[in-house]
C-alpha cells in the first residue's frame, strides 16, 4: 500500500481553508498504481455474489468503472440531477455545508441484484450512505462498499454499520 499511498498528494486548504485535499490525480495517471488499486479493491469481493458495481459522480466513475470492467459486471452510475435522461429515482441527503441529490435510472437494478459500491474516497460517509439508500430503494441489495482512501478522523464508517466497508488507505 505504500506504493499506492505515494501517488496521493496533499493539497492545503482546497477546497478552502483549512481543508486538506487528499488529491488521486497522480494515482490514475500512474497506469501501474492504478491497476493495482482496482486489484486491490476487488479483492475481498472476488468469487461473492456481487452482480452490479455502482459509483458516485464523479471519482467514483473512475473507480467503479475499472472494477466492473475488471469483475466483468456491469457498472450502474449514480448522478447529480438532472444528467441522467431516462426516469430517475433520487435520494437527497446533507453535506456538511449544504445538500446534494444523487439519482439513478428506475431500471438501474432488479431485486436480484447485489451491488458493490466503489468511490474514491470515504470521509463523513453522507455520500455513501445515499448512495445505498438509493441502490436499496431502487430494489437492490448493497452487498458491500470499496473506497481507495478512507478518512478514519471523519467517522464515516459509523454511518455505514449495515454494511461490509472496505479502504485501500487510511488516513
Amino acid at each position: 500500500m505504500d506504493r499506492l499511498r505515494s501517488k496521493i498528494r496533499d493539497i492545503v486548504d482546497f477546497p478552502k481553508q483549512g481543508i486538506v485535499f487528499k488529491d488521486i490525480t497522480p494515482l490514475v495517471k500512474d497506469p501501474a498504481a492504478l491497476r493495482l488499486s482496482v486489484h486491490q479493491l476487488i479483492h475481498p469481493f472476488l468469487g461473492r455474489n456481487i452482480t452490479a458495481v455502482a459509483g458516485m459522480e464523479a471519482r467514483g466513475f473512475v473507480f467503479g468503472s475499472l472494477v466492473a470492467w475488471e469483475l466483468g459486471l456491469p457498472f450502474i452510475p449514480l448522478r447529480k440531477p438532472g444528467k441522467l435522461p431516462y426516469e430517475v429515482q433520487s435520494v437527497s441527503y446533507d453535506l456538511e455545508y449544504g445538500s446534494a441529490t444523487l439519482e439513478a435510472h428506475i431500471d438501474s437494478f432488479s431485486s436480484n441484484d447485489r451491488v458493490l459500491v466503489v468511490d474514491d474516497l470515504l470521509a463523513t460517509g453522507g455520500t455513501a450512505v445515499a448512495s445505498c439508500e438509493l441502490i436499496e430503494k431502487l430494489g437492490a441489495k448493497v452487498e458491500a462498499c470499496a473506497f481507495v482512501v478512507e478518512l478514519d478522523f471523519l467517522k464515516g464508517r459509523e454511518k455505514l454499520t449495515s454494511y461490509e466497508v472496505h479502504s485501500l488507505l487510511h488516513y
